[in-house]
């Protein structure tokens, strides 16, 4: 086991996605002496690189960046980036305020590429607290990289933001290993080597990932039979609209993170449209046009199965037999291949701070993303993406990044000088 570092740095994030990068834009920008530090697992930079689809744009404004609401000079700006690479006024030209997905995944990777202080391909298996009398005064963070090295990492705070896990419906569990089961996470390096001429897919969902998939196969050359499977009546589009949308503006943070408990919970349920099994109109209209031209042509290849329940999963030799129940009673399916666009789940009880449950005084974290630990406890841990129940639905979406990120620097660089463990230059 190697140490990478024997002096704790000031600060150590969990994950170099978009919540961490805008972290590290925000500490530069402010001239931050933190001493930090950021782990990710993936050996390079890389946002949802199996959902990168041709075709597909993003769903939210370029202005909506990792900086410009906090700071719209910035030189980490999408308008910057744009500069850099000589395309700002080709843009323009375009005449949208959703570049495609490839395109702010690079935007992204070349603000990456500006920083050198994550270290890639170290996955975080654990994190202990280091104890002096009856405090606790650092944390050691373990560390192991694709070829099995270990290490351990040494910091006073911490900043959790690792992503979402690939959620698994109970049902699929018995067929998880069998290599015929794909998550949509792992749509284009796992799922489409796969693929051969003539195969029968069921894709799982009724979102936008199950929708994206869904029309990415239609026009796939191995033309394989494709059941979308989805248990609601239909395909919805996601509410965009200008005043819904407001709900993801940063100052209703403070506003949603005001209200009761019950409050916020049907908050969240009467504005679920916005964000959960819901999928882009043109994108629903898209796939409703392929289905209707099918019908005209008198062909079966592409299917929705609408209204329909998985109640059984078996694996059959090398296929996956489905048990369903559904408008025309049960009926029991077999297929190739199984991609499912099941979404995400972040629990913190499932993530690398479970070894610390027991210095935790309190589930839900504070308005400043903190979370309440108890006496003794000094490292101050907090969470980016974990906290839609008491922060609101954009929580877990690029809309808060560039003001969240301002507020965590803040705190940071004040609980620093607090303790004093500011490093000398």
């Amino acid at each position: 086991m190697t140490q990478k570092n024997t002096r704790p740095l000031d600060l150590i994030g969990i994950g170099f996605g978009p919540s961490n990068l805008a972290l590290a834009v925000a500490l530069h920008e402010r001239g931050s002496r933190l001493r930090t530090g950021f782990l990710e697992a993936k050996p390079a930079f890389a946002w949802h690189p199996d959902m990168m689809l041709p075709g597909t744009d993003m769903q939210v404004s370029f202005l909506k960046d990792l900086v410009s609401l906090r700071n719209p000079r910035s030189g980490f700006s999408f308008l910057s980036y744009l500069h850099s690479k000589g395309r700002l006024s080709r843009f323009i030209n375009r005449k949208t305020f959703f570049p495609s997905r490839e395109e702010f995944n690079d935007y992204l990777g070349w603000i990456a590429g500006q920083f050198s202080n994550c270290q890639y391909d170290n996955r975080v298996t654990g994190i202990e607290p280091v104890q002096t009398g009856e405090r606790v005064t650092h944390l050691v963070i373990h560390s192991q990289s694709a070829d099995g090295t270990q290490a351990r990492h040494f910091a006073r705070n911490l900043v959790l933001a690792p992503g979402g896990t690939p959620h698994w419906p109970e049902v699929f569990e018995p067929v998880r290993d069998s290599g015929r089961v794909i998550h949509a996470c792992s749509y284009l390096s796992q799922f489409i080597p796969k693929l051969k001429p003539g195969q029968r897919i069921a894709v799982i969902g009724a979102g936008q990932s199950a929708a994206e998939v869904f029309a990415d196969l239609e026009v796939r050359a191995e033309q394989p039979n494709v059941d979308m499977i989805m248990r609601a009546r239909a395909m919805k589009p996601s509410d965009d609209t200008p005043f819904v949308n407001e709900i993801f503006d940063p100052v209703q943070t403070d506003r949603f993170h005001s209200m009761s408990a019950d409050a916020r919970a049907q908050a969240l349920r009467n504005l679920a449209a916005t964000n959960y099994a819901v999928a882009d109109a043109d994108l629903i209209a898209q796939i409703y046009e392929t289905l209707y031209e099918q019908d005209v042509r008198g062909e079966s290849r592409l299917a929705l199965r609408a209204e329909t329940d998985v109640r059984q999963v078996q694996q059959v030799d090398d296929r996956i037999r489905l048990h369903l129940s559904g408008p025309l009673g049960h009926q029991t399916e077999t297929y190739d291949l199984v991609v499912l666009a099941t979404g995400y789940r972040r629990a913190l009880e499932h993530s690398v701070l479970a070894d610390l449950g027991a210095w935790q005084a309190a589930e839900e974290p504070g308005r400043d993303y903190r979370l309440p630990m108890k006496d003794g406890f000094e490292p101050a841990i907090i969470v980016q993406g974990f906290s839609e129940p008491t922060h609101g639905l954009s929580d877990t979406l690029l809309s808060v990044l560039a003001l969240r990120s301002e507020e965590i620097a803040q705190t940071l660089e004040t609980l620093c000088q607090s303790s004093s463990a500011i490093a000398a230059e």
